[in-house]
């Protein structure tokens, strides 16, 4: 781990001791308070722009969630900050969109790595180095989404900056690119879009921190295309067990 900072972050208003090591990062800040009802003693430390914290306990160990808002640029952004006050364990609860014909609205998705087709990982590393999550997070999330009989999917993610560049692409004046490069994920075996992932990753990898993603699927766009049944889910409360278990495999295996 790098230099930690004694003073206030810029961003997330917080110094070190406000948070624990292990970090849990959801985009939507609502979302901070659904997670953080399953820490012992949980606390509001932080609530400044799109960042909000809680920190509390697990297990007896200090554990904290941070929101990130929408896209690479904030999410970049909280791990700075969180890295430079002692934060090295980083899991993302988010949502995604299905791709594959088999990831349904409801599934979760495990990321082992994410398509780089976003701006802000291009800022820490070039474009010929992976997006790779870490394989002790990811094995924890595995374990976790087994230990609770959750249906999961395990595999690459597509990471882009525009939501509207994936659900309307043929509106955009690079439509031809959009279409082009989302066949070539397909035939890839891509499982599912996000926004998140791949700058995490990125950024990870040059703090010398862990990284790992877990998402809900909302719904799949292809699925519908093929006139083929869509169940849609918002609810992430799975998605939310589904980390909070794997923290707990984490520390155990840790302490």
């Amino acid at each position: 781990m790098g230099t930690v900072y004694s003073d206030t972050q810029y961003h997330i208003n917080m110094k070190e001791g406000d948070v624990g090591r292990y970090v849990i990062l959801p985009g939507d800040p609502k979302r901070c308070v659904k997670i953080a009802k399953y820490f012992e003693n949980p606390v509001l430390v932080a609530d400044s722009r799109e960042y909000v914290t809680y920190t509390g306990y697990l297990d007896g160990v200090k554990v904290s969630v941070t929101s990130t808002g929408i896209g690479g640029p904030s999410a970049a952004i909280a791990m700075e900050e969180l890295a430079n006050i002692g934060a090295d364990t980083f899991i993302r609860v988010g949502t995604c969109g299905g791709m594959k014909v088999d990831v349904m609205g409801g599934d979760l998705v495990i990321a082992t790595g994410a398509i780089r087709m976003e701006g802000t990982s291009r800022e820490y590393a070039p474009i010929e180095f992976p997006a790779v999550a870490d394989f002790r997070i990811t094995h924890a999330l595995v374990k976790a989404a087994e230990n609770l009989d959750k249906k999961y999917h395990l595999g690459v993610v597509q990471c882009k900056d525009s939501f509207y560049g994936q659900h309307a692409p043929e509106s955009k004046p690079v439509s031809y690119e959009l279409t082009n490069k989302w066949d070539a994920w397909m035939k890839l075996g891509t499982l599912a879009s996000e926004m998140e992932s791949a700058a995490l990753f990125t950024v990870a990898a040059y703090r010398k921190v862990r990284a790992g993603s877990v998402f809900l699927v909302v719904a799949n766009q292809e699925r519908r295309r093929l006139g083929l049944d869509d169940p849609q889910e918002h609810d992430t409360e799975a998605a939310i067990l589904t980390a909070i278990e794997a923290l707990r495999i984490l520390i155990k295996s840790e302490k």
